[in-house]
């Protein structure tokens, strides 16, 4: 009798299993064509049955493990003033010294060293750990991605990201997301192309490294830049330069097609879970935990079936909303998203604003006013007599 078994993996696991399935089938003294089927259904269910609870063990193996990893770390939440201000730029200063202080200080509290000012509210680890992956808002293990390669979260909320491969998070890194009027909206993403080195389409002097595009028209992407601790960004996705670099070689691109244009979602996926309160005049809510257990960021258990994200077509640039291909999905996109609460009442989505273009424009309006002066011609008067003034009687 010929099975064939669906989960090739759990062939030497179930292997002792299967020969036993099939002796018993062959002690069947009705060999009709019937029973035979009806041996082969039973077998194969017994055989899934066991693959799914060894599937379970492991799995349950590997949350335990994750949730172990790391000791519990407590933080204190302290208002900084003058001396202690002066102590954290030297405790934590971007230092050989003190690198490793620096990140774990940084990245629990989504800002660098140089944003913090008397009276910032600042979280301090009782604890130093080199791998970051220690202060996770993120679950260490993720059952449901261990059948996909590489996936990574956002959460906006908590102004950090996650990466995983195949199930395990292999990175645990802080950002700072779109400002409230050009934010980064949820839903689901991919890599689409990667630059080492890039300058901003919008305004040149925008220097970006390590670029990983995850939205072709609206120009979207994770890069290098300054991180003050809240969503500021045009719905890019800030990044300390030492994760932004490990972003740039962990994650994949986008496959082309025959005529070499990005075939979508192919490359590494990316799925912004959720939108920043900003309402929050200071902060966020990363600030608002004791300990790194406090928070356990809850992940969907079929990522790769999210919606695609929804962005409003005032967020694509003019100049790329000629290439968009289901138009009417970015007109009618605002309108769902503030049906679904995730823009404010009140809040406008700013344009995306070409400075590049203007800073041109500016500069040929200057160029045409020098030249329409240096050929305005020049008024001739007449000369005026000079006459004396009579005495007076």
């Amino acid at each position: 009798m010929m099975i064939f078994i669906k989960h090739f993996s759990c062939i030497p696991i179930l292997s002792s299993v299967i020969i036993l399935i099939i002796a018993s089938g062959c002690n069947y003294t009705d060999n009709s064509p019937e029973n035979r089927a009806l041996i082969v259904r039973d077998s194969l269910h017994r055989i899934d049955s066991l693959y799914h609870r060894k599937i379970d063990s492991i799995r349950a193996f590997k949350i335990k493990e994750g949730s172990e990893r790391f000791p519990i770390i407590h933080y204190r939440r302290v208002a900084l003033d003058k001396h202690l201000l002066d102590s954290v730029r030297r405790v934590y200063a971007k230092s050989p010294e003190t690198i490793d202080g620096y990140r774990a200080f940084t990245t629990i509290n989504r800002k660098d060293i140089q944003y913090f000012r008397y009276r910032d509210t600042v979280m301090i680890p009782d604890t130093i750990f080199k791998d970051l992956r220690a202060y996770s808002f993120f679950p260490q293990y993720y059952p449901a991605g261990d059948s996909i390669k590489k996936i990574l979260f956002v959460s906006a909320k908590y102004q950090c990201y996650a990466c995983y491969d195949s199930g395990m998070l292999v990175r645990f890194a802080a950002c700072n997301t779109g400002e409230e009027h050009k934010p980064s909206f949820p839903g689901r993403y991919a890599v689409n192309w990667k630059s080492r080195l890039r300058r901003s389409s919008l305004d040149s002097s925008w220097v970006l490294p390590f670029t990983v595009n995850f939205h072709l028209h609206a120009g979207s992407a994770f890069h290098q830049f300054a991180m003050p601790g809240r969503p500021v960004s045009h719905s890019c996705i800030r990044q300390f330069i030492e994760d932004a670099e490990w972003l740039f070689k962990w994650s994949k691109g986008a496959k082309f097609d025959s005529n070499k244009k990005f075939i979508p979602f192919t490359g590494t996926p990316i799925i912004i879970l959720d939108i920043f309160d900003y309402s929050r005049r200071s902060g966020g809510p990363w600030r608002d935990v004791t300990t790194n257990k406090d928070v356990s960021i809850l992940l969907p258990d079929k990522p790769l079936q999210i919606e695609e994200a929804l962005i409003p077509i005032s967020q694509i640039p003019l100049t790329s909303r000629g290439s968009l291909i289901n138009r009417k999905r970015y007109i009618t996109a605002e309108d769902t998203l503030r049906a679904r609460g995730l823009i404010r009442e009140g809040v406008s989505l700013r344009e995306s604003i070409d400075y590049n273009k203007l800073r041109r424009q500016k500069a040929l309006a200057k160029i045409q006013a020098v030249k329409a002066k240096k050929t305005e011609p020049v008024e001739k008067t007449e000369p005026v007599e000079k006459t004396l003034e009579k005495p007076q009687e």
